[in-house]
């Protein structure tokens, strides 16, 4: 429930920007394809660790959790290196 009041307040905070709108860019879809598609390639990020992207205005809020600080500091390396990502928002969870 913190994480849903967290990602709602920083989306809201985020949409009140205004860069390309209410929407958020034309290209936010699949900017958020792009990085799923990276995170998707390091098996180490995935279950049990939990990470979803969600673009907005090309800023991508990373959510979920890892089990490490490393696997959380990864997730966001590897999330930067997607195509037309302008800034990383990181909100994973450590469970440890």
């Amino acid at each position: 429930m913190a994480l849903g009041i967290v990602l709602t307040v920083a989306l809201s905070g985020c949409a009140t920007y205004e860069k390309c709108g209410l929407g958020g860019c034309p290209g936010d879809a699949r900017i958020t394809e792009n990085v799923q598609a990276q995170l998707d390639k390091h098996p180490e990020l995935g279950p049990p660790n939990s990470i979803q992207a969600q673009t907005l205005n090309q800023v991508v809020y990373l959510n979920g959790m890892t089990a490490t600080g490393l696997e959380r500091s990864e997730a966001e390396s590897v999330a930067q290196q997607a195509p037309g990502v302008g800034r990383i928002v990181n909100l994973i969870s450590v469970t440890h």
